[in-house]
């Protein structure tokens, strides 16, 4: 397929989607194809109110649930009230990059702590009852970020204080700590990939850079030109189809996705490279093994420790 649009999505009647973060931006423009495509989607989103709007205008089958990713908490009460076979679950949520240090309910940083772990103890909770595939929101910022374990894990726990001489005792960047969290995303898509493979399931793991998109994140960030979003920024509709093309592709497991054109910042989606980094197995699977610590959340399909690379 050259061209990859929503009008090529199969017929998704039956299916059940769960989009985190689908009350705006390319959350809700995903659930709003799926739906389009005849699959059940549940906007799974910290604001009720929000979520019922964005429903009220969605075509099609659609449920709104409460999920905090920032509060441990809530997404154990979401997973432990779930009981349905899940077709598609999108891990879109993402906290916008804040002005100065934030924490979530737990006590790590706000990015990291609900676009990685918040998501990461949500697909494991789950996965008992994904048949399909589960979706991680990356990003090509990946490509200039360095993490290191142990800073990272001081700078995600900051209610246990940092560790002496760690990264995280340095001035705190949001834009730093973005490029951490969308290389986290892509080593937990691979090494859940990996545990899915070893488990003997035919779940599939997958990673999508929906571009340069124009969202609320970027129009209330005074650093980026409205200039530069009207010229460079594709909509969100736009921004979803490398998400909606991991969803029904064809494609292997671990796969990313992004836009075609521009350094693939817009147009229709296709694979795309990641960096070496974001291809380290063994840093992957430190990763998990950290992530598991911080949020108290474990391997759900047999034992963790099977093929494992650390």
């Amino acid at each position: 397929m050259t061209t990859f649009t929503s009008s090529d999505l199969p017929d998704l009647a039956g299916g059940t989607a769960i989009v985190t973060g689908a009350n705006s931006g390319v959350g809700r423009a995903t659930a709003h194809a799926l739906a389009g495509a005849g699959a059940r989607v549940v906007l799974a989103v910290r604001d009720i109110a929000k979520g019922r709007d964005a429903a009220a205008r969605i075509p099609g089958t659609t449920e709104v649930r409460e999920l905090d990713l920032a509060d441990l908490a809530s997404v154990r009460d979401f997973a432990a009230r779930w009981e349905d076979p899940v077709d598609l679950l999108v891990n879109n949520a993402a906290a916008p990059p804040p002005s100065g240090l934030r924490h979530t309910a737990d006590g790590f940083e706000l990015q990291f702590g609900t676009g990685h772990l918040g998501h990461f103890a949500l697909t494991n909770l789950l996965l008992p009852h994904v048949t399909g595939r589960v979706i991680t929101l990356a990003s090509q910022a990946e490509r200039f970020a360095h993490l290191d374990l142990a800073g990272l894990d001081a700078l995600a726990a900051m209610n246990r204080g940092p560790a002496q001489g760690s990264p995280a005792s340095a001035p705190y960047k949001p834009s730093r700590v973005y490029g951490q969290l969308k290389l986290a995303n892509l080593l937990f898509t691979a090494e859940l990939q990996r545990r899915l493979t070893a488990a003997g399931s035919g779940v599939r793991a997958h990673a999508a850079h929906p571009g340069y998109v124009d969202t609320a994140i970027y129009r209330e960030n005074g650093r980026v030109s409205k200039v530069m979003l009207r010229l460079l920024a594709q909509s969100p509709e736009q921004g979803a189809l490398p998400v909606l093309y991991a969803a029904v592709a064809d494609l292997p497991g671990n796969s990313f996705t992004g836009p075609r054109h521009l350094a693939h910042m817009r147009g229709s989606a296709e694979l795309i490279r990641r960096s070496e980094a974001a291809q380290d197995a063994e840093l992957a699977g430190r990763l998990w093994t950290l992530s598991e610590q911080l949020t108290g959340v474990g391997w759900p399909l047999g034992s963790d420790r099977a093929g494992s690379p650390v």
